[in-house]
């Protein structure tokens, strides 16, 4: 689970009269992630395409460009069927002529709609003034211009100007402009005004008849655009089956087509390389060799293990029936012969077999059903990188908790519950199953805390029920339990060092890698930092922490019905500092021993040494909000029902009105009275407060919780040890979905 599976390289060699053959087996099997050949091999070149495949591409753009004019989706496709090279050669040509002829004619008719609306966008200041367009031109002694603009500042600046003879006619804003004076000159006169010109349409007489002769224009334009589209709808309907089924046709030809092109050949012979799963070799061998038969050689040539960077780190050496020294494995040529160390790309595995390069496996996660939604989650960041830990089991078993922890209600966990299974079992995108299966995940977490905090949207008639009034947990909202609220950040600070320390070890192990020395100065050192400066602050010596986080009689765990009784640690004070009076605490060793192995390691890391301390306080955020929710869904139910408080400890007028609780405890340990208490209208705005708010606490605890939960695991504990970066298992192959050979 912590390790993606184990992959192994493979080599098919053969002849080139069985390449083709060796193609369509390979391809069925959907087993080898093939490795591109790099040309860095002397006398072997990459491959060429197979015969045919540039016809084969040609259709398949075809085929896609009339799925997006036609507009062709997953919900057309129908059952599966059998397609053959005649019917696509018939069919397409047929269903080609018909769209393209339909969406030439459909963008013929929307040009001119588009033409038509801009007639009718510059016609209606026109329509605004009212003068017949053949009145605007046309005049040998007058100079007409129209425009929209202040008319009084129009007619101010004309005055001022060299024109003597000038009229305006205004409406609405557009302004025409009549004057006895060379139209560059008018032009010139109201450039000192606010005016911005109209061309005057073509056109005679009046205005408000014109456009309406457009918009009749359009209506039948309109009426021609979705006559053709119904048209191209039809076909849509009819031809959608085969183009999606043509298309994976077509698309599973270009990819065996092309293929050779990752190969290593020569003349006569090709080399293939790959990555399957180590456990999946033998099927691959055995579903191949009866395919093929004696045309190709298959080997396993390495099985390798890989550092977290990457790095080629030690090769199981393996028993391969081809291949001899350093010659390709299977290959019937002059094998290349490294040039040099620094050629990466010629990578000799024990056996002295030279691969086609030294690039690392693809990673296929190995983590359970449950745990696999969390894998897209951890993708965010980074897949893992083969040899590299991965983190999504750590995240399973620790983000759902901070969650359900953060929110710890009942009713919220069954509705996130809910949500999450109709995202898993509903939509069909993969990344919003797994949002799904957290979503579940949380869902059902935070439902556990609530039965242990005894809440169920807040009220705490759970505990009543279940625990009868005592539940083994608080939130530590009410003042009889503010302990607790103490205890959660006491929690949080000790979940902190937990969680981090784990991610360091993670560190740690990878790094044993490079030797144990490595892994005491590059990760150990962080350790002791951690445990250090926190046993420091948990011993509270010198005053380093408050009481409460160490001393059981402050309420840190007191009052809860376990009694846990968490005194803090030893200070095991050394000596006492000479000249400052303070004594010196063991656990400072151990800090600064860890700073020091840091310094060894990377003296530029020193200057984060007090990442210890604020990673470890970012933490408390899982206390903060655990006290803000629980404070917004108490506040919406103490609106809505109303509340008093008797002996520290608040309690909702679900069953009594404020009457009962006055006359009981008296007036003043009515907190708020209700609204539900307060009259038909008070009520009904109640309501609307109830459910709102409710559901406000619903959305802001997947946006304050949900995020702050993944924010620890990025940021805090994926920083220590994950880096990512690994490729995705893509086997040559072929998922059908339209189409069956059968």
């Amino acid at each position: 689970m912590l390790r993606p599976e184990k992959m192994c390289r493979v080599s098919v060699t053969g002849s080139k009269r069985a390449m083709e053959q060796t193609i369509e087996a390979v391809h069925d099997l959907d087993m080898l992630h093939v490795t591109e050949y790099d040309g860095s091999w002397d006398g072997f070149e990459p491959g060429n395409s197979l015969a045919g495949t540039n016809e084969v591409s040609d259709k398949l753009v075809t085929v896609r460009s009339l799925q997006s004019i036609l507009d062709v989706s997953e919900e057309d496709a129908g059952p599966t069927r059998v397609v053959t090279d005649e019917a696509i050669e018939e069919q397409l040509d047929e269903v080609r002529t018909a769209v393209n002829e339909l969406d030439d004619r459909r963008d013929d008719v929307r040009d001119e709609l588009r033409a038509v609306e801009d007639q009718i966008n510059t016609m209606a200041p026109f329509v605004a003034l009212g003068i017949d367009l053949d009145l605007l031109r046309g005049y040998d002694s007058l100079s007409v211009v129209v425009g929209e603009g202040d008319s009084d500042e129009i007619e101010a600046v004309l005055a001022d100007s060299d024109i003597e003879t000038f009229e305006l006619f205004t409406e609405d804003g557009v302004v025409a402009v009549f004057a006895q004076a060379d139209e560059d000159a008018l032009q010139d006169a109201l450039v000192g005004a606010t005016f911005s010109r109209l061309e005057v349409p073509e056109g005679d007489g009046d205005p408000t008849s014109y456009l309406e002769e457009l918009e009749h224009e359009k209506q039948q334009l309109e009426s021609k655009l979705s006559t053709v589209e119904d048209e191209l709808n039809e076909l849509r309907l009819d031809h959608a089956g085969f183009l999606l089924a043509a298309e994976e046709k077509l698309a599973i030809e270009a990819q065996k087509g092309e293929a050779p092109l990752t190969f290593a050949t020569t003349e006569n012979a090709f080399i293939a390389e790959g990555w399957i799963p180590n456990e999946r070799y033998e099927a691959f061998e055995r579903a191949l060799s009866s395919a093929v038969g004696d045309a190709v050689d298959i080997d396993r040539i390495e099985i390798a293990e890989y550092d977290s960077e990457g790095h080629a780190e030690s090769h199981e050496e393996v028993e391969r029936e081809g291949g001899n020294g350093g010659e390709p494995v299977g290959s019937s040529v002059d094998a290349p012969e490294p040039e040099s160390e620094s050629q990466p790309q010629e990578t000799v595995a024990d056996g002295g077999v030279i691969t086609m390069g030294d690039d690392a496996p693809p990673v296929i996660q190995d983590n359970p059903s449950g745990v696999r939604p969390f894998e897209d989650l951890v993708e965010v960041v980074n897949r893992p990188k083969y040899g590299e830990f991965d983190p999504t089991v750590a995240f399973f078993l620790t983000f759902p908790a901070f969650f359900g922890f953060m929110i710890g209600d009942l009713g919220y966990g069954l509705l996130y519950l809910a949500l999450g299974y109709g995202l898993y079992s509903k939509v069909d995108s993969d990344v919003l199953k797994s949002l799904g299966g957290v979503g579940m995940w949380a869902g059902g977490f935070t439902a556990l805390f609530g039965v242990l905090y005894g809440e169920v949207f807040g009220l705490h008639q759970l505990g009543e029920i279940v625990w009868g009034g005592h539940p083994p947990m608080h939130k530590g909202l009410q003042p009889s339990y503010s302990g607790y609220a103490l205890a959660w950040l006491t929690m949080s600070l000790l979940a902190g060092t937990v969680h981090l320390a784990a991610g360091w070890i993670f560190d740690f192990i990878e790094n044993l890698r490079h030797g144990l020395w490595d892994a005491i100065t590059e990760s150990g050192s962080w350790l002791l930092m951690l445990f250090g400066l926190w046993a420091w602050v948990f011993s509270g010596a010198n005053g380093a922490a408050p009481d409460f986080l160490y001393t059981a009689e402050a309420g840190v765990f007191a009052g809860n019905p376990y009694a846990w009784g968490f005194t803090g640690l030893p200070a095991i004070n050394l000596f006492t500092i000479p000249g400052v009076g303070a004594p010196f605490s063991a656990w400072l060793v151990l800090f600064f021993a860890g700073l020091v192995l840091l310094a060894l390691a990377d003296p530029i890391e020193v200057v984060e040494f007090l990442n210890v301390l604020v990673n470890v306080l970012s933490y408390t955020r899982l206390a903060a909000v655990l006290l803000a929710k629980a404070g917004m869904a108490f506040v919406v139910n103490l609106l809505f029902f109303g509340a008093y408080s008797h002996h520290g400890e608040f309690h909702f007028l679900i069953g009594h009105g404020p009457e009962w609780a006055i006359s009981e405890y008296g007036a003043e340990a009515i907190m708020f009275p209700g609204l539900i208490h307060s009259g038909i209208a008070a009520a009904l705005v109640g309501v609307l407060i109830l459910v709102i708010g409710h559901l406000l606490v619903l959305v802001l605890g997947i946006t304050s919780a949900g995020l702050q939960g993944v924010r620890l695991e990025y940021v805090e504990f994926f920083g220590k040890f994950f880096e990512g970066g690994g490729k995705r298992y893509n086997p040559f192959g072929y998922e059908r979905n339209y189409t069956t050979e059968d």
